[in-house]
């Protein structure tokens, strides 16, 4: 029987200077891992053995039947139902993935989860980390449009949803089914707002200001230019060839009458009488 020493002497040592497996360790050129980046054998490009008829992972792959799936359809190990406990390699049971909270404990913010990063994001899709989920146009890789990723549909949109694909999460109404009120959307509160957005509900994307966060200026909101305005109405950051915002621009918006067309009394006047006459007709 040898000794560890004597395995690494034998065989070399398995363990790289990264701490990971040498033979699936991208800066170490593994084995393991193919020219697309990613380990061999669960690259649906390359035809890993680990992929199914279905594009994914065969193990988690619920009409396969995948072995890491629990009776619930979720992953053994982050089902609240089964108490988070799955089956080890070795044949027994490995301690709960589940924390005092609910959740993975590595992806859980308030027990300190690994997999979070010093900016309190996740580190696979932090920008500031170079997480391997983002690409190099600073979007998530399976959500870009320049890569050709996986979740956008042949309109340019997100596969889910896209109303022309029939994605997942449009319902009948034609709208998101998270934000529809109709469908009684989890996303929206008991005011009949979108839950994150409501002052009364403590919305998560409302600030101490009471504002919507991304447009508060005292909290150097996301779409606050650095000319302190909303970016999309600031005509120095989004100037049309006359130099103003286009949608301000009767040059570049002009309705028949010669003025700008959200503005002009005319084209209302037309559009409410052809609504008139839409509706008497339709009684």
């Amino acid at each position: 029987m040898t000794t560890e020493i004597e395995e690494n002497v034998l065989y070399g040592s398995r363990i790289c200077e990264h701490g990971r497996q040498r033979y699936s360790c991208k800066e170490c050129g593994g084995k393991g891992i193919c020219e697309h980046g990613r380990v061999r054998s669960a690259c649906k490009e390359c035809g890993g053995g680990s992929i199914c008829d279905h594009g994914r992972v065969r193990s988690k792959c619920k009409d396969c039947g995948g072995g890491s799936l629990c009776q619930h359809g979720r992953i053994k190990s982050a089902c609240t139902e089964c108490d988070g406990t799955r089956i080890s390699e070795h044949g027994g049971w490995v301690r709960s993935q589940i924390c005092e909270h609910g959740k993975v404990k590595g992806y859980c913010k308030d027990c300190g989860g690994s997999q979070y990063c010093e900016h309190g994001r996740q580190r696979k899709t932090c920008k500031d980390c170079g997480g391997s989920q983002v690409c190099e146009h600073g979007r998530l890789k399976s959500q870009c449009k320049d890569c050709g990723g996986s979740q956008i549909c042949e309109h340019g949109k997100h596969r889910s949803k896209c109303k022309d694909c029939g994605g997942s999460e449009i319902c009948e109404h034609g709208r998101q089914r998270y934000s529809c009120k109709e469908c009684g959307g989890s996303g929206i509160c008991e005011h009949g707002r979108v839950r994150s957005k409501c002052k009364d509900c403590g919305g998560s994307q409302i600030c101490e200001h009471g504002r919507v966060r991304s447009k508060c200026k005292d909290c150097g909101g996301s779409q606050i230019c650095e000319h302190g305005k909303l970016k999309t109405n600031c005509a120095k950051c989004n100037p049309c060839p006359h130099g103003k915002l286009k949608y301000s621009c009767v040059e570049c918006t002009p309705c028949p009458h010669g003025k700008l067309k959200r503005n002009c009394k005319e084209c209302k006047a037309e559009r409410a009488g052809k609504t008139a006459y839409i509706t008497t007709n339709s009684v």
